[in-house]
This record gives C-alpha cells, sequence and structure tokens, in this order.
C-alpha cells in the first residue's frame, strides 16, 4: 500500500514539475503555476533602465547574456545568477515615459524567490536615482 502511494505521489510531481518561459523569452525547466516575477514601471528611458538592472546584476551575482528581442518591441533582457539563483530581467518601453520591469528569480529545484525579485528591484530603483 505504501510503494502504491509513493508511486502515486511521484507521478503527481513528475507531471507537476515542467517547463516554463522567463521573461527573457526563453524556456527553463521550473514548477508551473506559481507567481516568479515581480513587474515595476519607472518614467526612465529603457537603456538608463537596462544600464542600472546590469550594474544589478554584476553587483550581486554574475551577469550570464544579455539581449535584445527586436522582434518584440525592442525589449532588453538579462540573465544572470544570484545567490545561487537563476534570475533574469527584461526591460520593454510601455510609451514615450514609462518603462516596464521584469525581475525573474528560481531556485535550481525550479521554485520561486520573490523576496530577491523584490530585492534587487528595489536596487534598480536606487540606482536610478543616483
Amino acid at each position: 500500500m505504501k510503494i502504491k502511494l509513493l508511486a502515486v505521489i511521484a507521478g503527481v510531481a513528475v507531471i507537476a514539475a515542467g517547463c516554463v518561459g522567463t521573461v527573457s523569452g526563453k524556456k527553463t525547466g521550473a514548477v508551473p503555476f506559481v507567481k516568479d516575477r515581480f513587474e515595476a514601471r519607472y518614467e526612465r528611458p529603457p537603456a538608463q533602465i537596462f544600464e542600472a538592472a546590469k550594474a544589478v546584476i554584476t553587483f550581486n551575482g554574475t551577469l550570464l547574456s544579455e539581449s535584445t528581442l527586436h522582434g518584440t518591441n525592442n525589449i532588453m533582457a538579462l540573465e544572470g545568477k544570484v545567490n545561487k539563483r537563476s534570475v533574469w530581467i527584461s526591460v520593454e518601453p510601455v510609451d514615450a515615459k514609462v518603462t516596464s520591469v521584469f525581475v525573474q528569480a528560481r531556485t535550481s529545484a525550479g521554485g520561486t524567490d520573490l523576496p530577491l525579485c523584490h530585492e534587487l528591484d528595489k536596487q534598480i530603483a536606487l540606482k536610478l536615482v543616483r
């Protein structure tokens, strides 16, 4: 009976795990259907916010890649590692004055880390003030 119960639990875990999209347009293995990103909006040009985001990731961890998604409103994206977490940041212009920033963080097991998202966003905002 215990073996059947463990088999059912293992089956549910395999089905629940899957691929999720990142804010940089890629896919990663993670637990779907949980909130893993944070959005903020600033009245700054996208290039200025992108430079602040790069500085924040470099200060806190390692910047792995940066890219521009040209087919989708020129979204600029960063990927890095902070505290053994995978972090993705995308910068997207909303209109002429407002820019949207998405910060997403996942653990190596596919879980979320919203406190890290909030912390990185705060640091980006502080970089913009200076």
